[in-house]
């Protein structure tokens, strides 16, 4: 991963922010995603977990904490935070399939079933 001094302002300036508004959903996103590309995945998965819980009806929330748990070789967790994600309303497949972050679980059966009940889901909505 490739840090810049751009990054570490951004963090910097994202985590002053945070620690005026703790429960600001938007920081939060931002923070994880910018913890991640920093190679800082431990603060990464506790930004989606905070995210999470304050958006429990989120699909994106879901999905992006299942690629903390996936980048944590946490496969079990990934793969049922990602059902959560399509369940409750996750459809982008192609970026699922194209995912860096998701491929400790393309070769996961359960990754390839996940991965069939977006394309009926899709075939679904198009009727």
């Amino acid at each position: 991963m490739h840090k810049s001094p751009k990054d570490d302002f951004e963090i910097t300036f994202f985590e002053g922010i945070l620690k005026r508004s703790p429960k600001d959903t938007e920081v939060l996103e931002i923070l994880g995603g910018l913890y991640t590309k920093d190679g800082r995945i431990d603060d990464g998965l506790r930004m989606d977990r905070k995210l999470v819980r304050l958006l429990p009806d989120n699909p994106t929330a879901h999905y992006n904490l299942a690629c903390s748990f996936a980048l944590k070789n946490k496969e079990a967790k990934a793969i049922e935070t990602l059902r959560t994600a399509i369940d409750l309303g996750y459809t982008d497949k192609e970026w699922m399939l194209q995912d860096p972050d998701l491929k400790s679980l393309k070769q996961h059966p359960a990754f390839n079933d996940l991965v069939k009940k977006l394309s009926k889901k899709s075939l679904d909505q198009k009727r």
